[in-house]
């Protein structure tokens, strides 16, 4: 028997360059299995791991853990360990510890390949650097969510049970006012109460101790309803960030504050990530984050350089203390910066003059894109 060569016309289309010539691992989405090895290579990392559980959940076990302890041994001696005092600490407590976390996170990320030898051989297999580096981001969150999570949640239920009844009445400037007023109720109580406004502390508001000093000459009746009618709104304004702060949070306060620590933490880790795979040092990435969030941002938001407000604003603390809830930020008439409106009707925790919504966001947004694509240029274009 003869066997008959297929010719050319019944013979299949010659694979064509970029399809399935192409090997899947080319694709600049990262795959599930890339996203869980390096998931998986993160969490290997013991001292990494502990370090995260020391900073995130530590620090809320032992202050909760010790006030409930000594409550229970002596109730008399020791209040409840909840109060919105000790939950506006704790959550601040998490959020500057869990960006310092997610900081060290990411530059670890970022930069073990590097430190360990295998960048070479993981870009040898025909992966894309760029699904490389995308899938650090996914698997990084996967560790730093459920931990700020399971420590923001700790907080809540000792909040939620733990705590006395919410009070009356809201003191703010050394003047105590029955709650729920609006603007106009509140500037009506005032004039109505000219005793406890001459014994407080209201700026702009002349009296006693408020605007003349202690031992200054006694403020007329017409000086006192002048200076009420005149600083009404910044009065009102310290009113309600103080009747938010000394009452415990409702379930959907809760949630915004939740969602902005785990922001806080994220955008810590972006950072990181992309700033460690910039300079491909862990150690520099970390400790020049850890200056920006304790020194750099604390300075810049509470005082107000000349000429350099705007320059002020681009920080990403700035925004984000901006756009801290307002049971997290310190009352105004306790001596805390009051700031502007933001997102979520909360008031910032700002001494400088509060930017724009639109800008705020803005900043945000640009600290996220601009460091993860710093990053992953930097991926693209490093020497294997």
């Amino acid at each position: 028997m003869t066997t008959t060569e297929p010719s050319l016309s019944q013979a299949g289309p010659a694979p064509q360059p970029g399809r399935r010539g192409t090997p899947r691992t080319s694709s600049w989405l990262p795959t599930w299995d890339l996203i869980t090895t390096k998931n998986l290579e993160i969490r290997k990392r013991r001292g990494l791991m502990i370090t995260l559980v020391v900073l995130i959940l530590v620090p809320t076990i032992l202050f909760y853990g010790l006030r409930l302890l000594f409550h229970a041994i002596d109730p008399h001696a020791y209040a409840l360990a909840g109060s919105p005092v000790q939950f506006s600490g704790a959550a601040n407590l998490t959020a500057e510890f869990g960006f310092i976390a997610a900081a060290a996170l990411g530059a670890a990320a970022g930069t073990t390949d590097l430190s360990d030898g295998m960048f070479r051989h993981l870009v040898i297999t025909g992966r894309s650097r760029l699904a490389l580096y995308l899938a650090r981001i996914p698997a990084g969150l996967a560790i730093l969510i459920p931990m700020v999570a399971l420590a923001f949640l700790m907080n809540c239920l000792v909040t939620s049970y733990q705590s006395p009844p919410n009070p009356t009445s809201v003191s703010f400037y050394g003047v105590t006012a029955p709650q729920h007023f609006d603007q106009a109720e509140l500037q009506t109580w005032l004039l109505q109460n000219t005793q406890q406004v001459q014994n407080g502390f209201l700026p702009g508001v002349p009296g006693g101790q408020g605007g003349q000093g202690p031992g200054g000459p006694a403020a007329t009746p017409a000086q006192i309803r002048s200076g009420i009618d005149h600083n009404i709104a910044s009065l009102y304004s310290a009113y309600s960030s103080a009747e938010i702060s000394e009452a415990t949070p409702a379930i959907n306060e809760m949630a915004k504050i939740g969602l902005w620590l785990e922001l806080e933490v994220g955008i810590g880790f972006v950072v990181g990530l992309g700033f460690g795979s910039l300079t491909g040092q862990r150690t520099t990435t970390t400790i020049v984050l850890i200056a920006l969030e304790i020194i750099v941002t604390p300075l810049f938001a509470r005082t107000q350089i000349p000429y350099f407000i705007d320059g002020q604003r681009l920080i990403i603390g700035i925004a984000m203390d901006q756009l801290r809830p307002a049971a997290l930020a310190p009352a105004a008439g306790t001596g805390g910066g009051g700031g502007g409106l933001i997102l979520g009707g909360g008031r910032g925790a700002l001494g400088i003059p509060p930017m724009p919504t639109w800008a705020m966001v803005s900043v945000i947004v640009g600290w996220i894109v601009v460091w993860s694509g710093v990053g992953a240029w930097r991926m693209i274009t490093r020497d294997a």
